[in-house]
């Protein structure tokens, strides 16, 4: 099968197309022929540490390889494609079935043949999306949805701040505040207000215009997606009881996050948004139900991968790039 090696840190360009053994599903996986994948930001982490703070950078290094990586690998979070084999404990897909998931730091949807655990990020595809439409969706809904709800215990009537509302997971997080009742402000750039109105927002902020801290409003959750503001900025903007939820983390973050839990009663909260069924099968339901409707930026074949991860390490794409996997 044809895949996308990764060997090295430096260029997009370092990346390679090769031809690779198609893998083999084990007794809990199934093996899923790609038709869609995508470059997602946690891609970038794991090709170059893009997105990884300077405090957090000898962590990361530590997790997938200091001076190049630990081994070759092919990168990948989302995928989908059809079924094409299971193993012999697998209950809930079977051989002919459309799915779409996550497949989180292990990888592999930069390939055109891929294996996940049955019981992990994994479900049908709605049969009203394009392979296109339905990988645009696990990696950002995911990520929102641990944070709003997991973490945030968004409800009804709350109000959240989603700082970063145009792209992956801000495009999600959007959408998921509003299917929770809550009235969402959204930050953005001016170029990207229409889009986000489109997904419900109630009140769009141009943060080239405006700077949210200074409107006197407050909010129940500060959702920061892209590292733009501190907890302690906003500290006039958070209800009393209010909660900052950071995406992006340093060190400090960390414990600080770790402080609030125990003083005072403004929270700030971070993590890791691990693939899990349950989160997956609700994002499957609320994709199939059209209440979560993909965000794509810009499409690629695969062959060039390389163009894409330029794309998204600019930092301004909306919601996701989509990769097209041909089998001919």
């Amino acid at each position: 099968m044809k895949a996308i090696l990764h060997a090295q840190y430096g260029s997009p360009d370092l990346l390679r197309f090769k031809e690779v053994d198609k893998p083999v599903p084990k007794d809990n996986e199934v093996l899923i022929r790609v038709h869609a994948t995508t470059v997602s930001t946690g891609d970038c982490n794991m090709r170059n540490f893009t997105f990884v703070t300077k405090s957090m950078l000898p962590m990361a290094k530590l997790m997938f390889g200091i001076g190049k990586p630990w081994k070759e690998r092919v990168l990948g979070t989302e995928l989908a494609g059809e079924a094409v084999g299971v193993g012999k404990e697998v209950t809930r897909f079977k051989a002919g079935d459309r799915v779409f998931g996550s497949t989180g730091m292990a990888g592999g949807g930069h390939a055109q043949y891929a294996c996940l655990p049955e019981r992990g990020a994994l479900a049908i595809k709605p049969d009203s999306l394009t392979w296109e439409e339905a990988v645009a969706i696990p990696f950002g809904a995911n990520t929102a949805l641990y944070y709003l709800r997991d973490l945030g215990k968004i409800q009804a009537g709350h109000k959240p701040l989603i700082i970063g509302a145009s792209g992956s997971i801000g495009s999600a997080g959007v959408q998921l505040a509003k299917h929770f009742g809550a009235t969402v402000t959204a930050v953005c750039s001016g170029a990207n207000v229409e889009l986000v109105k489109s997904l419900g927002a109630d009140k769009v902020i141009d943060h080239t215009e405006e700077e949210f801290t200074k409107n006197a409003e407050t909010y129940d959750l500060i959702f920061d997606v892209v590292g733009a503001t501190t907890f302690d900025h906003c500290q006039d903007s958070l209800k009393p009881e209010g909660i900052f939820l950071a995406c992006i983390m340093g060190l400090t973050d960390m414990f600080r996050a770790l402080w609030t839990s125990i003083t005072g009663e403004k929270k700030m909260r971070g993590g890791v948004a691990i693939n899990n069924v349950e989160r997956m099968t609700f994002i499957a339901e609320l994709a199939a139900a059209g209440k979560l409707k993909p965000v794509i930026d810009r499409g690629y074949p695969l062959e060039q991968i390389g163009e894409a991860f330029k794309q998204v390490e600019r930092g301004h794409k909306k919601g996701n790039v989509v990769i097209t996997v041909e089998h001919l």
